[in-house]
């Protein structure tokens, strides 16, 4: 294999392998470390082949380097790309809302399924309501779009978390 066709490979195989690596690191991450190892043992050898293909004949060829790295890039954003869509894991929403506005949203919330603890708060000038849900990470779009018809104004931070052990539905026992 040569020219175009051995830089296309090399770029292709690449890009899978730095994909698969940042799909392995999120697992990880996320206690998947069993699905993570797995990854991880197919993401080596693939490293392997492209880099002795790459290392091969250099000199001759230091094209095959640029297209190498090239892979590695576009490997890490597909890779990231791929992860957002996969959204693995679990999300914890914070919500710092108006007294009345929290109240009806936590009511809101829990009539669609979503675990919600509510913690009645101070804020500058007004009451708040402090609502916290751990949700799948699929779920975040769609339940800050829930919150935000509620209250525009309204707080809302948005952080992965590691499994949670105990609580309503979705965590691990």
């Amino acid at each position: 294999m040569s020219g175009i066709t051995l830089y296309l490979v090399i770029f292709v195989v690449k890009v899978i392998e730095v994909s698969l690596a940042t799909l392995r690191m999120v697992l990880i991450t996320k206690d998947e470390r069993v699905k993570g190892a797995a990854i991880g043992f197919f993401e080596v050898i693939i490293w392997v082949l492209v880099v002795s293909a790459v290392l091969q004949n250099i000199t001759e060829d230091p094209f095959k380097v640029v297209v190498y790295a090239l892979g590695f890039a576009v490997g890490n954003f597909l890779g990231s790309l791929l992860e957002n869509k996969l959204a693995i894991g679990v999300t914890n929403i914070e919500v710092i809302a108006h007294k009345l506005h929290g109240k009806k949203l936590a009511k809101h919330l829990r009539a669609n399924g979503l675990a919600v603890t509510s913690v009645s708060a101070y804020g500058m000038n007004d009451k708040r309501e402090i609502l916290y849900m751990h949700i799948p990470r699929k779920k975040v779009k769609q339940t800050v779009k829930q919150i935000r018809s509620f209250q525009e104004d309204v707080v809302i931070t948005v952080n992965d978390i590691k499994p949670v052990y105990g609580g309503y539905k979705l965590m691990r026992k």
